[in-house]
């Protein structure tokens, strides 16, 4: 046998807390990222620190939390109880180490297993623990991990609380920036499930008075709304309920003990088929349960005794059973929607018509469709295996097994030289490639039939699996990549507008990205550099003085699968498609993509200019 495969003692390695997290850092916050998504890691160590901060609040210790963010520093000020003094450094550095074991102070607490500020510290290349109760003060810092200075107990005028200062390891999120509308989100969130609590962030002031009703009535605009939100709270559980008037696909919003679960989970499942039970039993007919979830937006949020989720980002509750002697998630959710909402389509006989004429359109739409979506699911399969028009990875967002999950792409790019070269760069893991074929059709004002009927977008649908709901999602990515030019930007505005038509909530969710791509490579004979626009390519000749080589790149064929690599794997550029907080979506799509009208002419022709001179740069 080769000494290589010998297994001795000195093979046997452990590793201290500091050093699991940094080697391992998907493990406690999923995908590392730039920032560019919502659910990258900065942002996730920002929901740590916060998360306690909240469970203070729960406790009914401070109404307050101050966040401010300048560059990569982010600092959390709350006025809850303050952290024991004799354990301030050993809660932020002692993995298993904790008030939350101790279910008489946190009973339904977020955090639940003491890592998430250990997380934190570990992945910072700065981080200060501030603690101040009755009079006294201790604080601590640290460098990745390593404590640096120590600052004994000493008296304090200032108000009791926790303060948290950390700067994310730049060695471990590469390029990171910090987008305000992700970290306004998250504020919000946390706002609506707290009714009463007051979050600042950078002097911008998030507050709510209607928990979960404040919620959807920012995520659907008003006129969309098929009726008046339900809003129906219990000891331990909140639901508020719409239907909207344009949007096909189900939305949901769910939380537990104020952790939202993106994922979803029990509690999510519970919901969905109670919903579908009330409503038969209050209707006396077996209407088909995607007949009643149709075009719904809803949002639950229940408190659960020491949940289990089913990662340390707690993005999916696995939990069954509520705690104590309360029964299952599933039967609580279900009694609470017989029960209240059951109750209030009673009281309120206009928003149970409303209702009823809401399911029985969804039923004549399915079964008018219902032929059409038979051939059209055929044709998906048959293109999938023999045209090739995805070529797929192995992992996807619902692969549990995998910390690589939330890193699932899918590339969709136009022209066969363009897929190619991405397709032979990827990483065959956890980016797949999606190849259009020309110009996608504009779908602005068409119905749900066309996706069916239309080769291109019944193939997206069947590729991305969001037919029903966009809970099935494969991919956590969706990035358009097209070339850099009139015809690239207009494939973009068309894809945008189907997601945008057809399903809202996957730009609304944050899953939508437009590749950025290198116009310029500047190199000489030892070092390279790939520019992204005409100010990077002036720096990049000054670096790399005298006369380096320039290449402007008119398109995605041109770039070789070799260079590819760079920039869809670790240094990968993306633009989020954001909505504008109360936009209305058929406003959007009526002004850009409905008929010529003097307000969009007015519009081109301001803005004709500019959108010239950036065509111009990228030649």
């Amino acid at each position: 046998m080769s000494s290589n495969n010998n297994y001795t003692e000195d093979n046997i390695r452990s590793l201290d807390w500091k050093e699991h997290i940094r080697m391992r850092p998907g493990m406690y916050i999923g995908k590392l990222g730039d920032g560019s998504s919502q659910d990258d890691g900065i942002y996730i160590l920002l929901k740590e620190v916060l998360d306690n901060s909240i469970d203070e609040f729960v406790m009914g210790a401070g109404k307050t939390i101050d966040v401010s963010i300048n560059q990569t520093k982010v600092t959390v000020r709350d006025f809850g109880r303050g952290i024991p003094l004799g354990k301030v450094v050993d809660v932020v550095s002692k993995m298993n180490t904790g008030g939350k074991y101790d279910s008489k102070a946190f009973k339904k607490a977020v955090g639940l297993n003491g890592v998430g500020t250990k997380a934190v510290n570990a992945l910072s290349e700065f981080f200060r623990v501030e603690s101040t109760r009755d009079g006294f003060s201790v604080a601590a810092e640290f460098n990745k991990g390593s404590l640096t200075n120590h600052e004994d107990r000493s008296e304090s005028t200032r108000r009791k609380g926790t303060k948290v200062t950390f700067i994310p390891d730049q060695t471990i999120f590469k390029n990171f920036k910090y987008r305000n509308e992700y970290i306004s989100r998250m504020l919000k969130n946390y706002v609506y499930l707290n009714p009463g609590l007051t979050i600042v962030f950078n002097g911008e002031k998030f507050f709510s008075e209607n928990g979960l009703k404040d919620l959807l009535s920012e995520r659907i605009n008003e006129s969309d709304m098929l009726y008046p939100i339900i809003h129906i709270k219990g000891e331990d559980i909140e639901v508020a309920i719409t239907h909207s008037k344009t949007q096909y696909s189900e939305e949901y919003h769910s939380f537990v003990n104020g952790q939202n679960t993106t994922q979803g989970g029990t509690h999510l499942l519970a919901f969905r088929e109670g919903l579908v039970r009330t409503i038969r039993e209050f209707y006396g007919k077996s209407y088909d349960a995607s007949d009643i979830r149709k075009s719904i937006v809803s949002a639950v949020s229940i408190k659960v005794m020491e949940p289990v989720f089913e990662s340390q980002t707690k993005t999916k509750l696995g939990s069954t059973d509520m705690g104590g002697n309360l029964p299952t998630v599933r039967t609580y959710v279900n009694d609470f929607l017989k029960n209240s909402l059951d109750n209030y389509l009673h009281k309120n006989p206009k928003i149970a018509e409303s209702i009823q004429r809401k399911i029985l359109q969804a039923e004549k739409e399915r079964k008018e469709l219902s032929g059409i979506r038979k051939l059209a699911r055929d044709r998906a399969k048959k293109a999938s295996i023999h045209n090739k028009k995805l070529r797929d990875c192995r992992i996807h967002l619902g692969d549990l097994k995998s910390d690589k999950r939330l890193e699932s792409t899918l590339f969709i790019t136009e022209g066969d030289s363009a897929s190619g070269s991405i397709t032979k760069s990827r990483d065959v893991n956890t980016q797949a490639v999606f190849s259009l074929k020309g110009k996608p059709l504009n779908s602005y004002g068409l119905t749900k039939k066309i996706v069916y009927e239309n080769e291109e977008f019944n193939l997206l649908q069947a590729a991305l699996n969001i037919e029903e709901s966009i809970e099935y999602l494969r991919y956590n990515n969706v990035v358009i990549a097209t070339d850099a030019d009139v015809d690239g930007m207009h494939i973009r505005l068309l894809l945008i507008t189907f997601f945008l038509q057809f399903f809202p909530e996957l730009i609304k969710e944050g899953h939508i990205y437009i590749l950025q791509t290198p116009l310029f490579r500047v190199r000489n004979k030892k070092e390279t550099i790939y520019c992204y626009s005409e100010s990077e390519r002036v720096d990049a000749i000054a670096k790399l003085k005298p006369n380096p080589e320039i290449t402007r790149f008119k398109g995605l064929g041109e770039i070789s699968p070799n260079e590819f690599k760079h920039f869809i794997g670790d240094n990968i550029r993306l633009d989020p498609i954001m909505l504008d907080e109360g936009m209305s979506i058929e406003d959007l799509l009526s002004f850009y993509m409905g008929k010529n009208t003097p307000d969009r002419q007015e519009f081109i022709i301001n803005n004709l200019k500019v959108e010239l001179d950036l065509i111009e740069n990228k030649k």
